[in-house]
């Protein structure tokens, strides 16, 4: 039998949470340990960065596990999570994919992503990236976005651009892209996203939209010219290279904005003031030196916000998201 560990919660944190949840003050001093289930396998940057958060609220939240539980798309941990007591003890580093574009993309997922949650902060944004092979680029005379999107105009399917799969974050960027520039391009699906990106490097496809961190190397060695980032502001890491919104803007891509993100939840029907504990313990640790520097090396940008906030941005993102996964037709089962 493994030695329990004892760790105290924050004693604000731990009120709330148990007088509101009823338990009772004799409970106040018995040891506590919140999950942090991470709905993908460890090594990704959400896994990393939820590590990271781990190790900087444990003074405030005492013991904090993260436990990987990875199937479904994310949809298998995510359930965990909306299924558990209510009591502060469980929470999910949700994505864009499991509270946005999930329960568009699956004909049937276990939970609700905006009834069976309490949102407690968005944690960060990834930029995605335009990518297009150099080669290709130098061949095709295309420097620019508007390169792109002309020559795209001017010769309808002869461009083709891959992603990690159908109903994936880099599919739906590119349907929406060609829906707002009024171009025609072939999807070319992959068995992930490092089959897309060796099919891009190798000239097997003209153009991608990656996940920033993933095609930096690339993009630093010139094999890859970066055209635009994804989001409605440049990225720090990469601050020369334009929004699609900016350079796409007389195209008809001015409202374009797209990242991949994620953020912490808990289970709904959370009492306000538990929210709202977690809420500062995590928004205080995102706003540390030492959380802004290791999420730089993700090229992640944080984003810690209020449970009002958070829970606004995620309707919006689902709304968003039923949009372009419906005109894909894109289905994952």
């Amino acid at each position: 039998m493994q030695p329990r560990r004892r760790h105290l919660m924050n004693l604000p944190l731990a009120a709330a949470m148990l007088a509101l949840a009823g338990v009772g003050d004799r409970l106040a001093a018995q040891p506590r340990t919140v999950r942090l289930i991470v709905p993908y396998p460890p090594g990704g940057p959400l896994d990393i960065t939820a590590r990271a958060l781990a190790d900087r609220v444990k003074d405030t939240l005492g013991s904090v596990v993260v436990e990987n539980r990875p199937g479904a798309g994310g949809n298998l941990g995510a359930d965990l999570v909306a299924k558990a007591a209510p009591d502060g003890q469980t929470l999910v580093m949700g994505a864009v994919a499991t509270h946005a574009i999930n329960p568009w993309l699956y004909s049937r997922i276990p939970y609700d992503p905006l009834r069976d949650f309490t949102p407690i902060t968005l944690v960060a944004q990834v930029p995605n990236v335009l990518v297009v092979n150099a080669e290709s680029a130098a061949r095709l005379k295309i420097a620019s976005l508007a390169d792109l999107v002309e020559y795209a105009r001017r010769n309808p399917g002869r461009l083709n651009y891959g992603s990690g799969g159908n109903g994936s974050a880099g599919h739906l960027a590119g349907e929406m892209f060609k829906a707002q520039a009024r171009l025609f391009a072939v999807h070319i699906p992959y068995a992930g996203g490092p089959p897309a990106q060796l099919a891009l490097v190798s000239g097997q496809v003209d153009f991608n939209f990656d996940n920033l961190a993933a095609a930096a190397a690339n993009i630093r060695s010139g094999k890859l010219k970066a055209l635009a980032v994804t989001t409605a502001r440049r990225s720090g890491v990469m601050p020369d290279v334009p929004t699609v919104a900016e350079a796409g803007a007389a195209l008809g891509l001015r409202e374009f904005d797209i990242s991949t993100w994620f953020g912490i939840f808990a289970p709904a029907r959370l009492p306000a003031e538990a929210a709202q504990a977690l809420n500062k313990a995590f928004v205080d640790a995102l706003g540390s030196p030492e959380m802004k520097a290791r999420m730089a090396q993700l090229m992640a940008e944080p984003a810690p916000t209020t449970t009002e906030q958070f829970a606004a941005f995620v309707r919006a993102e689902l709304a968003k998201y039923e949009a372009v996964v419906k005109a894909t037709g894109a289905r994952a089962d």
